[in-house]
């Protein structure tokens, strides 16, 4: 590290799902490096650990008040709680993940602040901009707290083109960063799979997601079954949302409950992925496509829909296959030819590996944001220091 540590917020949400992900090995990454990090939200995200003495939580609650519609005082009570943070921890900088309402709750909190402001850093994930975002009743909130950040990125060409498109945002510094993976942990089975008891020696086809519908669900379900046909196979299913209940019923309804596995949420499940013979993401849209990036990381092929920001990840024909979205059939056979192909399937697994060393390692994405934070830092007024 070069340069006095700094003292970062970092504002997320807890849930399963990738913009937490990315939150939580930023902080960690950071307090690796030394930084002291304060990670705000409203329970602790799934994947956060304390092995680092400068890697503090901070449990964000909403205020309850019969005036007050469920959760609609979180905004500010998180804009109150930076305020007490920034003020006896002295913040340099707080990374926003989500433009609203973090990134809102977030300049509120400079404005209480005055002359003690801190950076503000704003990072867009997908459904803030292509769906909240873009919502009218949201899009001016959406355009003043981007329009306000010192310094805004986004994982993909993609979404920063759609920041343009759909909130009418065009900053000419706005930073494309990569979402990345920490290739020591995701990686290839030394010696290789080794077959799952549960699967009795026949492939398996994972799928990790928040099970919103944006995710296509049902679309996974029906591509294995239409895989199990030809080629017997097992499903698992990582997560929780909204449609994991229908995806349940889908397939309880067709006799194949127990050819698929429902996991629920799951902190790290590296070691399905390194089982793992196919990854599905089916998905309507995505932004960059996360999970896709961890089972890259393990070597594993991965059948995407062609959308958003996945093609910047991942391309056709040598580190996965792509297809159009909502064609089932398609994914279909796509999944079928890796299976029935282990050549094919060895070469893509390899290309998908080879993707990530490349193009996603964690180190040059830290790098990056310990620029941009370090940048901004110094645009501000200076913070008191704690005592």
């Amino acid at each position: 590290m070069t340069g006095r540590p700094l003292r970062i917020g970092v504002v997320c949400y807890p849930t399963f799902g990738g913009s937490g992900i990315v939150a939580t090995e930023i902080a960690e990454g950071m307090a690796e490096r030394g930084h002291q990090v304060h990670v705000l939200s409203t329970a602790p995200p799934v994947r956060l650990h304390h092995r680092w003495e400068n890697l503090r939580f901070h449990q964000v609650g909403a205020f309850e008040y019969p005036l007050l519609e469920p959760g609609g005082s979180y905004a500010i009570a998180l804009a109150s709680m930076l305020v007490d943070v920034a003020t006896w921890a002295g913040l340099d900088v707080v990374h926003a993940h989500y433009a609203v309402p973090h990134a809102t709750s977030a300049w509120m909190a400079r404005e209480v602040l005055g002359a003690r402001r801190f950076g503000l850093v704003t990072t867009l994930h997908g459904t803030d901009i292509t769906l909240v975002g873009a919502d009218p009743s949201f899009r001016p909130i959406t355009r003043f707290s981007i329009e306000r950040s010192d310094a805004v990125t986004a994982p993909s060409e993609f979404l920063r083109a759609e920041t343009a498109l759909r909130i009418g945002v065009e900053r000419q510094d706005l930073r494309v960063i990569p979402n990345f993976v920490d290739v020591t942990r995701y990686r290839p089975r030394p010696g290789g799979p080794v077959a799952s008891e549960w699967a009795h020696g026949e492939p398996i086809l994972v799928h990790a997601s928040n099970f919103r519908p944006v995710k296509c669900g049902l679309d996974v379900v029906a591509i294995f079954a239409a895989v199990n046909q030809v080629r017997p196979c097992r499903l698992v299913l990582v997560g929780d949302g909204p449609d994991r209940q229908r995806a349940e019923s889908w397939v309880r309804e067709r006799g194949l409950g127990e050819r698929v596995c429902f996991l629920g949420r799951q902190e790290a499940f590296i070691e399905l992925l390194q089982e793992a013979a196919v990854f599905l993401l089916p998905s309507a849209s995505e932004s960059f496509g996360l999970a896709a990036l961890e089972a890259m990381a393990c070597g594993v092929p991965v059948v995407a829909s062609r959308v958003g920001g996945v093609p910047e990840v991942i391309e056709d024909g040598v580190s996965g296959l792509l297809e159009p979205a909502g064609d089932v059939e398609a994914h279909s056979r796509a999944v079928l030819r890796l299976l029935q192909t282990p050549e094919l399937a060895r070469r893509i697994g390899d290309g998908a590996r080879a993707r990530v060393l490349e193009r996603f390692r964690s180190e040059p994405a830290l790098d990056a944001y310990e620029a941009v934070y370090r940048a901004i830092s110094s645009l501000s007024a200076p913070s008191p220091r704690p005592t």
